[in-house]
């Protein structure tokens, strides 16, 4: 009887934690899909029908260093078309973001992992705003940025 009553007991939380609307997180959707989260419940979307927000990368100087280095200042802004706050977001990157050294990124947290989101100082993107943040790559190649998820 113990052994039905325990059976049942696992049962109802394995139902119940699978059930429950967990926000997305960086690996909640598959390759091709964008997570985002809109009053708690997690969506994956597919990236072309994304339009949501945008990321928009623009060359603000080249230059050569003492050694022949060349370097390239980046803004990029993220702009959100929607009606609703952005609260939360996560920019995928990958080996393209060479920076110039650890200083060389701004107006953004970079997670162990390599990905951006936004700092704390500004935890959300307002409806129809932009937030712009920086960085300084080696060579003259932009990096390669992504939304990964969203959390309206």
């Amino acid at each position: 009887m113990k052994l039905v009553s325990i059976l049942f007991a696992l049962l109802f939380v394995a139902f119940a934690s699978a059930s429950f609307p967990y926000a997305c997180g960086p690996y909640s959707c598959r390759a091709g899909e964008i997570c985002r989260t809109i009053d708690n419940v997690c969506h994956c979307v597919p990236i072309p029908q994304c339009y949501e927000v945008t990321l928009t990368q623009k060359v603000i100087g080249t230059w050569k260093d003492n050694n022949g280095k060349t370097f390239t200042q980046y803004d990029v802004t993220i702009t959100n078309h929607m009606n609703r706050n952005i609260k939360n977001l996560i920019i995928d990157t990958d080996y393209t973001l060479r920076l110039r050294d650890n200083s060389s990124i701004w107006n953004v947290n970079r997670l162990p992992n390599n990905d951006l989101t936004l700092p704390s100082y500004q935890p959300s993107v307002n409806a129809h705003a932009s937030f712009t943040f920086g960085f300084i790559l080696e060579g003259t190649i932009p990096a390669n940025l992504a939304i990964k998820a969203v959390v309206y």
